[in-house]
């Protein structure tokens, strides 16, 4: 049997971060080899990753990476708000969010790319993370922007650190004009974004599901006028509909006598050429996510006591 020495399992926990007698078990079960034992307890927590999996995750952080030319949000769960405020938890999310620049807006292509300083992969390392603090967390989507001329800005609200919060914001302007105006508008659009959450650019990116419910409403609640009065009605109501959900056609938070899409082309004096806002992308934490509902102690004591 190899002589495990206190060294030794010092060395195995500060590189795996997992309890000192794991390490000594691991290292006795792989005669002492350090690169196996990691391995070992790789799989120990796996296993131990598997049975938080069925557990809620809908806190933890959003995270914004911009490069000038391109940038990426990352949206990475955990059970509660605590371990979002880990030093661990925050520097993982954080290297996700610049992994993801390169990641196409794939979850699988970043889970697949090497994490930075390691030989393991990004969703390796997240189960290693799970094994170490202890709760289910999930990496569980990501988007990317880019633009040829010009910049995508970012905006980060709630933010806890450098890039991290509840609410992240990419807004994607073209343009050939300066870059430090250019700057200086798209993180206001991208307050706005955050503010007022649209659907979606324009009218033509409206999902044509959300188009029909919305018809559906007004014929409803109009049922028994003329078709062709209907019909007008229809086209009335969803033009106010657009002017409240799509991007362009907001009021613009900052000066709500205007529309986004006219302080836009304002702008492009400003700016030295034209302008055009091709895309954004808001991730709010947790949203989408059916979260459980907290126990009523009260009712369950009640129905005890009933027996």
């Amino acid at each position: 049997m190899a002589n495990i020495t206190a060294a030794m399992v010092k060395e195995l926990r500060e590189k795996t971060g997992a309890g000192m007698m794991d390490c000594k078990s691991a290292l006795n079960e792989t005669a002492g080899d350090l690169e196996a034992a990691v391995d070992w307890l790789r799989k120990k927590g796996l296993a131990k990753a598997a049975k938080k999996a069925g557990r809620v995750a809908a806190e933890g952080l959003v995270a914004v990476e911009s490069a000038g030319h391109h940038a990426a949000v990352v949206e990475v769960n955990s059970e509660t708000d605590f371990v979002a405020r880990n030093d661990s938890f925050q520097a993982f999310v954080r290297e996700a969010a610049k992994l993801a620049l390169n990641a196409q807006g794939s979850v699988e292509a970043l889970e697949a790319a090497r994490f930075p300083g390691s030989e393991t992969t990004v969703k390796d390392k997240l189960q290693e993370l799970i094994a170490t603090i202890g709760e289910n967390m999930t990496l569980r989507r990501v988007a990317k922007l880019q633009v040829e001329k010009g910049l995508i800005a970012s905006y980060v609200h709630s933010q806890v650190s450098e890039g991290l919060g509840k609410i992240g914001v990419l807004v994607a302007l073209e343009s050939p004009g300066d870059v430090g105006f250019l700057g200086q508008l798209g993180r206001q659009i991208a307050m706005h974004v955050a503010a007022t959450n649209p659907v979606a650019l324009d009218a033509s990116g409206v999902d044509a599901a959300t188009v029909e419910r919305e018809s559906n409403i007004l014929r409803e609640k109009n049922a028994g006028k003329p078709d062709h009065v209907l019909a007008k009605i229809v086209e009335s109501g969803l033009k106010s509909y657009y002017k409240e959900v799509t991007l362009l056609e907001q009021p613009f938070v900052h000066d709500t006598s205007k529309t986004v899409a006219q302080v836009l082309k304002e702008a492009e004096g400003k700016a030295g050429g034209s302008l055009k806002l091709t895309g954004f992308v808001r991730y709010a934490l947790g949203e989408g996510i059916e979260k459980e509902e907290a126990p009523d102690f009260a009712a369950e004591v009640a129905a005890a006591a009933k027996g």
